[in-house]
């Protein structure tokens, strides 16, 4: 069904679209039609129609000649605006470009190029990616497709990413996760989130927030995707395709999850909800549900309370690589860098100590009880409105919050995704997060395919955003 929007296509609709003569270019003209109209739900900082099409024509010729072309030849994807991306600027998200600082592509954006991608453009972010609710005073805020009437955020800090998703501007976004800023979006947007293991993918080419805790990671709206994205660049993956067999797992039955009750503390209305019904769905299909409660969880919570690392870390990057950028700065950041900048060389480090004592200890709690991985909310409460997040305390608050159960995987280094569950009570996309072991990304990735088909994709499962159907 060429005409139907991007958001509905599953895996096998686009391969044999992008297979068959001018595939790559009519998916992309779709695309840019899609741009053009969705232009409202400010999901892009900038688009260069003319490479847009230029990277498509190459796609199309190239599985004209090479009948072993990579599947993801032609696929339209977004870049969150920190990747560096041959053509364009890079802002992230501040006033001005930085360019001169970040000058080339780094292997997550090469190793997708290497698959054949075509990048429709860069989405918008929040300022340095600090932040969890999506908003930004410098460029207009991309509104969730859910609820567009009320104007509320997409989540961040990869804010432009799920909005370029269900808009059907493209079918794979780029993001990056330091608390959250994959997870956080694709729960408020419906979508699939991916995390990766600190450390599995590099982070050259892409803006740094706190190198402790930066991951890149992919939104998608069908977990096969994510898979093959994954495949095209992961280098375990790519060294050892056996290796995939072993690990990935065939179907949910057998799977020991644990369900994280902390993870519930303060659920608004239907979020708990949803998340269950989803993991009875699981369970019905053989997964093994247990309760857990990790102490590590709170510890995790309380250095996040004080700032964590990740604050540290992003002022003396802007002291010492971006000291002009700082008078710019969103005053939302900016009213907390006061605080930031008292802390001293020994509370770093002792964070840093406190951080590997729990990310080593959880790992032992989590062997010791048996489970696979942790699942729960991936966010507690609703996407707030631009409105109620445009005063500075309030922002703060709902900011902590959107952010209280994905900075747990960050914190104690875990891999792993969020999936749509289902819809909280008023009608809006709630995630199910299920967080895996330090480096068993691989694993992670065949448990979400193993989800889906249970749980079904996200189009599947929510329908179509109103107005978008």
């Amino acid at each position: 069904m060429p005409n139907q929007p991007l958001y509905a296509a599953t895996w096998p609709e686009l391969q044999s679209r992008l297979s068959a003569p001018g595939g790559a270019q009519a998916l992309a003209e779709q695309a840019l039609d899609a741009i053009q109209a969705s232009a409202g739900s400010n999901a892009y900082r900038t688009v260069n129609p003319t490479r847009v099409r230029a990277e498509a024509a190459a796609a199309d010729a190239r599985r004209s000649i090479d009948a072993g072309a990579p599947v993801l030849t032609g696929l339209p994807i977004s870049a969150k605006d920190l990747y560096v991306v041959e053509g364009y600027d890079t802002f992230a998200g501040t006033t001005r470009a930085l360019d001169g600082h970040f000058p080339a592509e780094g292997p997550v954006v090469r190793g997708l190029r290497d698959a054949g991608v075509v990048i429709m453009g860069k989405t918008h972010t929040v300022e340095f990616a600090f932040g969890g609710i999506g908003t930004n005073p410098h460029y207009p805020t991309p509104i969730n497709p859910w609820d567009k009437a009320a104007d509320r955020v997409s989540g961040g800090s990869s804010s432009g990413a799920g909005v370029s998703l269900w808009t059907g501007t493209a079918v794979l976004a780029l993001g990056s996760d330091t608390a959250g800023s994959v997870r956080v979006p694709a729960s408020f947007t419906g979508a699939i989130g991916l995390k990766t293991s600190h450390g599995r993918w590099s982070l050259d080419g892409i803006v740094p927030l706190s190198p402790t805790l930066d991951t890149a990671g992919y939104l998608a709206l069908d977990a096969e995707i994510v898979a093959e994205a994954f495949k095209a660049i992961d280098p375990i993956a790519k060294a050892d395709p056996g290796f995939i067999r072993r690990a990935w797992p065939g179907a949910v039955a057998g799977v020991t999850l644990g369900v994280l009750r902390q993870a519930y503390d303060g659920a608004e209305p239907g979020i708990a909800e949803a998340v269950d019904q989803a993991l009875k769905e699981l369970e019905a299909a053989g997964a093994i549900l247990k309760d857990v409660t990790l102490p590590e969880v709170e510890q995790a919570l309380d250095l996040f309370k004080v700032g964590g690392v990740a604050g540290i870390e992003f002022a003396a990057n802007i002291a010492n690589r971006f000291p002009e950028w700082r008078e710019t700065l969103d005053p939302n950041v900016l009213q907390r860098f006061a605080a930031i900048e008292k802390a001293t060389a020994v509370e770093y480090l002792r964070r840093l100590d406190a951080l590997a004592a729990m990310q080593a200890s959880a790992a032992a709690a989590m062997d010791a009880a048996g489970v696979a991985a942790l699942v729960g909310p991936t966010v507690p409460i609703a996407p707030p409105t631009v409105q109620e997040v445009a005063a500075g305390d309030r922002y703060v608050n709902r900011n902590m919050l959107a952010l209280r159960n994905t900075v747990v995987g960050n914190f104690l280094k875990l891999s792993g995704f969020t999936i749509p569950a289902g819809k909280d009570a008023q009608g809006l996309p709630v995630g199910l997060q299920v967080m895996t072991r330090d480096g068993a990304d691989i694993y992670a990735v065949g448990l979400l395919l193993a989800c889906q088909r249970v749980l079904g994709r996200p189009y599947d499962r929510l329908g179509a955003p109103p107005k978008a159907a």
